[in-house]
């Protein structure tokens, strides 16, 4: 057992090794200029690891073949999905389908190795399955941002409601209060979502062509909703402060709902444990006496 765990340890330490030595030779000298898009802007750095490592050897071994790539709804979709996860500073088209090849290819290889080394004997199904799943990890970071917003924004969004309301009936204008707001809220998900939409406004967009473009960015129906209330809020020349009012009581409601809906699946979800751990468990304790004393005592 121990002779296994230092083979295991030391193989992942050669493979952490080969890695950074990579890494290493492909990012010396490499200045921010290198990783720089076409805009000239350095990307931000990712809170993943991978997307750290890998961005050098994208750049250096599949950043070509992902720019030779040009069917439109596919780049299309990669576009939204980068979007929708707020990445838009972090990775861009080409790089996220980069890194989608480059982990279909290192992924399978890497369990290869793996499985020679340690004569685990695993059939080439396995392999052929490790090719999909290295794909798709650029897609699991980006579903695992877009996730983490939108609890964010679902959180925050009743709470930016009320106060929107509260400031528009105490005489503020729209687009005041959302300054404002935004100002107080610096590090919320919502207020650089409403920053990008007073932002917009300023550079000639109308109030509702710059609403509906963050509903598009986030793809969030209860956003979406709520910008569609706006909206026709203005086409019909109605109250912003009373529509407002009653958009936050309706938010209000639906928190509630779905926190009544989250309790309902809880208490389904605890049966589960129950049925495997706790009833076997008093079952035993009430009839195993009863039990030892039929097999011992010859059922008298």
């Amino acid at each position: 057992m121990g002779t296994e765990i230092l083979l295991y340890g030391g193989l992942l330490l050669f493979a952490f090794s080969i890695m950074w030595t990579v890494y290493t030779i492909f990012s010396v000298n490499e200045d921010t200029k290198a990783l720089s898009w076409a805009t000239g802007d350095a990307p931000d750095k990712s809170d993943s690891p991978i997307i750290n490592l890998s961005r050098p050897l994208v750049h250096q071994l599949t950043l070509k073949y992902a720019k030779r790539i040009k069917n439109p709804s596919f780049r299309k979709g990669i576009d939204y999905k980068i979007l929708t996860a707020g990445l838009e500073n972090e990775l861009n088209t080409d790089e996220f389908i980069g890194l989608k090849i480059l982990w279909g290819i290192v992924f399978p290889v890497m369990l290869l190795v793996i499985n020679f080394s340690l004569s685990l004997g695993y059939p080439w199904p396995v392999f052929v399955v490790a090719i999909p799943l290295g794909w798709f990890i650029p897609d699991f970071h980006a579903n695992k941002h877009k996730k983490n917003r939108y609890n964010s924004i679902i959180i925050d969004l009743p709470f930016f409601v009320d106060l929107l309301a509260l400031s528009t009936q105490a005489g503020a204008d729209f687009i005041g209060a959302i300054q404002k707001i935004s100002d107080k809220a610096e590090n919320s998900t919502l207020a650089k979502e409403f920053d990008k939409v007073l932002r917009d406004i300023r550079l000639g967009s109308t109030r509702e062509q710059a609403l509906k473009n963050m509903s598009y960015r986030l793809d969030i129906a209860e956003v979406t909703s709520f910008v569609n209330v706006l909206t026709d809020a203005d086409s019909t020349g109605a109250s912003i402060g009373d529509v407002l009012k009653e958009q936050s009581e309706q938010m209000r409601l639906e928190r509630f709902v779905r926190a009544e809906k989250a309790g309902a699946r809880a208490s389904q979800a605890i049966l589960i444990p129950m049925m495997l751990f706790i009833i076997p468990a008093v079952f035993i304790m009430v009839f195993a006496p009863v039990g030892l004393q039929f097999v011992y005592g010859g059922g008298n």
